[in-house]
């Protein structure tokens, strides 16, 4: 029991120790950063109103750490953000919503089978937007050396777009990693993509107005390809060459026309989609999940697949869209 008790005191001392240093030395950075934000044109005012209370967030890092896009396999992930629950969820906030959706579909040329697929994934419907104060995730994932380039981007952005009146800063709160809102922008997003939909000269992201035209603009400006198709499952054989089985989400590569991959897919008879279609073929379990088939799970994706990993570069979540997507269409 002594024993015990000493390991929990020591755990207790360690884990003091470390978020004390980190403390001091998040102290030091925010007073660097400072300097850094002042040279980028943000006032000192502006600086001093929304950075005073920021902390260094220990769980943040910890999050940063263990992501499940990267660690369940495709079946389980899937499964867990298409449910019968999740489809009925958003056939309502649809119904209650109708016209503006509709609105923003026709406009900007935007299935919104999409739309709600990308906001019931990110947020289920607007329930989790994210309690973490965004200033303070973002200035210690800034702090922190691991991404520290792309988050002091981010905050910089941030500290501008509250600089120009854009945004309220007073109501930042959202996800670990920074994003804000019903389809989780980070602040880059905001700036490139968000729109004022509703006139009130403040962009709002957590209004129905505000983020599902932000939303459809983003993946419109992208390039979007209304009533094209994102992926199909295939059966692959065993003498598909390596070079074509992608694994990671930053770069599909070795493209080819559909009927290119014809001799590869054994259910191509199946598939019933434009021979011509440029397509590549993923294997998303494979390198990342223990003692995972080397040729399945497989599908062949197409160029709407790739604007999704711009949105989220993971494999799963973009086949996920894509999958409630479908579901959707079968029920609006």
């Amino acid at each position: 029991m002594k024993k015990v008790k000493s390991l929990i005191l020591f755990i207790f001392i360690f884990y003091s120790n470390f978020a004390y240093a980190n403390n001091e030395d998040f102290n030091n950075w925010l007073n660097d950063f400072k300097k850094i934000a002042i040279k980028n044109n943000i006032s000192e005012n502006t600086f001093e109103l929304v950075m005073k209370n920021v902390k260094f967030l220990p769980k943040v890092i910890e999050y940063d750490r263990y992501q499940p896009e990267f660690y369940e396999d495709t079946k389980t992930y899937i499964r867990k953000r298409t449910s019968k629950k999740k489809i009925t969820n958003g056939v309502k906030l649809y119904n209650k919503n109708k016209k503006l959706i509709d609105e923003v579909d026709s406009k900007f040329k935007v299935e919104k089978e999409l739309l709600l697929a990308l906001m019931g994934i990110e947020t289920n419907f607007g329930l989790y937007l994210g309690k973490m104060d965004i200033l303070s995730s973002l200035s210690t994932l800034s702090f922190d050396k691991r991404r520290s380039e792309f988050f002091t981007s981010e905050l910089l952005t941030l500290l501008t777009l509250i600089e120009r009146g854009v945004i309220n800063h007073e109501i930042l709160f959202g996800s670990w990693a920074g994003a804000f809102g019903n389809f989780q922008f980070m602040p880059s997003t905001i700036n490139n993509y968000a729109i004022d939909y509703d006139g009130s000269n403040e962009i709002d992201l957590k209004s129905i107005n505000d983020s599902f035209a932000s939303a459809a603009n983003y993946i419109h400006k992208i390039g979007w390809k209304k009533n094209e198709p994102c992926y199909l499952k295939v059966q692959l054989k065993n003498d598909i060459p390596k070079k074509f089985l992608n694994t990671s989400a930053k770069k599909i590569n070795n493209k080819k026309k559909v009927k290119f991959f014809k001799k590869y897919i054994i259910n191509y008879e199946d598939l019933k989609i434009d021979d011509n279609l440029r397509s590549g073929i993923i294997t998303p379990d494979k390198d990342i999940v223990d003692n995972a088939k080397p040729l399945t799970p497989a599908y062949i994706v197409f160029d709407n697949y790739d604007l999704i990993l711009k949105w989220n570069r993971s494999l799963r979540f973009a086949l996920a869209v894509c999958k409630l997507k479908n579901e959707f269409k079968n029920e609006l």
